[in-house]
């Protein structure tokens, strides 16, 4: 019995040192990502922990403008590999969209078509659509204005907030998921997200090849920010969520610093058929309903690869070939994809708890390819 006290009196005093160490070296996040992931069953972060956390509401308009349900809605039933690859790869929600109306759709999971779930870096894209607006509206020069125009911090470099937005900054970020130490880690759990994204350097020539860092895009959300003087979920408000006839408000996670910095390079907390919107927004080269919302230009430059070495990666969108059909797309950890093929008037959503097991950061996993095969395979019978 004195053996069992004396060992649980020095496992406490040792996770107390350990606690007080993690804190004094500025790891104290680890303390409360730890809490949130592994103590709730999980490995990282998760499509429904939006509730952990503050977050800012991009408040829908007065007039939602539901997506037209197609004459054959869900009159094909998914292949047999589909429904097999959606139950083992955790799939909640899975929307086939064709002529710009709601073709098939299905939720699982106790999820329905309302819930909200975590966009991870499909927020990427959503951002570099507000750089493109606050580009159009004269808030921000043109995708060639140096960032050190925002923050001085950057006045030895020639970084400019195209080279954010197309993952060609030179930043020092290591990008990984799972590492509690990692920048990335830091950014999702520590309280200032500012403080964090600024102790980043400049450390490769800018605007030569694509690297693939989070820590671009929240720059880039800082410095939109900065020049609209708006927050971004109300900039994205009004900018987009509201003109694009959203149903439902959405959620955009915030560090828990007093200036309530949004996570511009990942979580925004809505559904399927509204995020599906600017997969529509891109095909229709910025318009919707007749306005033109993001310069027509700007949606080509987005959906086109800024570097020949780099044909999977444009401002803020990536781009993928299967077969002879040319996709562009929205992606976000855990196998989060708004898949758009222009030519067929094609739009492909899936949203879940897990990508394909040969997954990795910035890769293309096979998943990807299953969702749009299968859709495809699905619409012959149409």
């Amino acid at each position: 019995m004195n053996f069992l006290k004396k060992t649980l009196k020095w496992l406490l005093i040792s996770i107390v040192i350990i606690v007080a160490l993690l804190y004094i070296s500025g790891y104290g996040y680890i303390i409360r990502g730890a809490r949130i992931v592994y103590f709730t069953g999980h490995t990282t972060a998760f499509i429904d922990d939006y509730p952990y956390f503050e977050n800012d509401t991009i408040k829908k308009g007065n007039n939602p403008n539901p997506w037209p349900i197609h004459k054959n809605y869900n009159s094909v039933k998914e292949t047999e590999k589909l429904s097999k690859v959606n139950k083992d790869w955790g799939t909640v929600a899975y929307v086939i969209i064709k002529n710009d109306s709601v073709w098939f759709e299905n939720y699982y999971d106790g999820f329905n078509e309302t819930s909200k779930t975590n966009s991870f870096s499909m927020a990427k894209s959503i951002t570099t659509s507000l750089l493109g607006k606050a580009i159009m509206e004269g808030h921000i020069k043109s995708l060639e204005q140096p960032i050190s125009d925002f923050y001085p911090e950057y006045k030895n470099t020639k970084t400019t907030v195209g080279d954010l937005a197309s993952m060609a900054s030179g930043l020092d970020w290591v990008e990984n998921y799972t590492g509690p130490f990692s920048v990335t880690a830091r950014a999702n759990y520590a309280a200032d997200l500012e403080k964090t994204i600024l102790n980043q350097k400049i450390v490769k020539t800018p605007g030569k090849s694509f690297e693939y860092l989070s820590g671009n895009t929240q720059l880039l959300g800082m410095i939109i920010q900065k020049a609209t003087g708006k927050t971004l979920s109300n900039y994205l408000s009004e900018s987009f969520w509201k003109p694009l006839g959203a149903t439902e408000n959405a959620l955009w996670e915030l560090d828990d610093d007093e200036n309530r910095l949004a996570k511009a390079f990942c979580c925004i907390s809505s559904n399927a058929k509204d995020f599906a919107r600017f997969g529509k927004l891109y095909k229709d080269y910025g318009k919707w309903n007749g306005k033109q919302l993001l310069d027509s230009a700007f949606v080509v430059k987005s959906v086109t690869p800024r570097f020949k070495e780099s044909p999977q990666y444009g401002y803020g969108w990536w781009m993928k070939d299967v077969g002879d059909k040319h996709f562009f797309m929205m992606r976000g950890h855990l196998g989060q994809y708004v898949i758009v093929e222009p030519n067929d008037n094609v739009i492909i959503v899936r949203l879940g708890h897990r990508k394909s097991p040969d997954s990795g950061v910035g890769q293309f996993s096979d998943d990807i390819t299953v969702y749009i095969e299968e859709a495809y395979k699905m619409m012959k019978h149409d």
